[in-house]
């Protein structure tokens, strides 16, 4: 994506999220969330991604935030996110993820949701890896059926269920490879998070990001974090 084009998508989106402000002057989307913590066990294949975090096995620690990005009604389908971070030796690293689907071309496409359990998540943009362009994905494995989507609903389902996830990394057009599994509960000391997740300040260890990708998301987040008048 030429610089011009993403950059100038990068100031449209920062338009919209100015806008939103106006309604949700904290948090213009995934206005309301559930605070959850868990752990990522990361057993890499032998397809490796070209990034260090995800090609080495081991544990960690999560807290992560599970919302709903356009805060529409209950009931009604919405793009699904997850946040994550992640305690590092480099200090936290950050992954958004969003509900798309995992085909070739429908991983690059949001898609909307009633079903926590029905949603497949995505990084959407890549991460630069020494072999090239990596998509993350998080999908939902069988024990997370029937999980709803809205907040509430999200919260009382989970309270006395873990919820987990396989990891997985792949080119923009390969085929998908995994390399962990993701368990996630509630948070007991925290019903949301106030935490403002960033994965181009705090990348994965071993991960870069493209200019395209900066140009692009880095209008918005600072259009989301300005104090409102």
């Amino acid at each position: 994506m030429k610089a011009s084009v993403s950059g100038t998508a990068g100031l449209a989106f920062a338009a919209v999220f100015k806008a939103l402000k106006v309604v949700r002057p904290d948090r213009p989307i995934h206005p309301a969330g559930v605070a959850l913590t868990g752990v990522i066990e990361r057993r890499p294949g032998s397809t490796r991604s070209g990034i260090s975090w995800i090609d080495s096995p081991g544990s960690d620690p999560v807290s992560a935030r599970f919302s709903r990005s356009l805060g529409l009604p209950p009931g009604w389908p919405d793009i699904l996110g997850l946040a994550l971070r992640i305690p590092t030796e480099t200090g936290p690293a950050d992954v958004l993820l969003a509900s798309t689907a995992v085909s070739r071309p429908g991983r690059l496409i949001l898609t909307a949701h009633r079903y926590a359990s029905n949603g497949k998540l995505t990084s959407l943009m890549p991460y630069k890896g020494s072999k090239g362009p990596v998509l993350l994905a998080a999908v939902p494995q069988a024990t997370g059926q029937g999980l709803p989507a809205t907040p509430d609903a999200f919260r009382q389902a989970l309270a006395t269920a873990t919820w987990t996830l396989g990891l997985y990394h792949a080119r923009l057009t390969g085929p998908w490879n995994r390399f962990g599994t993701l368990v996630l509960t509630l948070d007991p000391g925290n019903a949301d998070v106030r935490t403002r997740f960033d994965p181009l300040s705090n990348p994965l260890p071993g991960a870069g990001t493209y200019e395209w990708t900066r140009r692009l998301r880095r209008p918005s987040y600072q259009a989301a974090r300005q104090r409102s008048p």
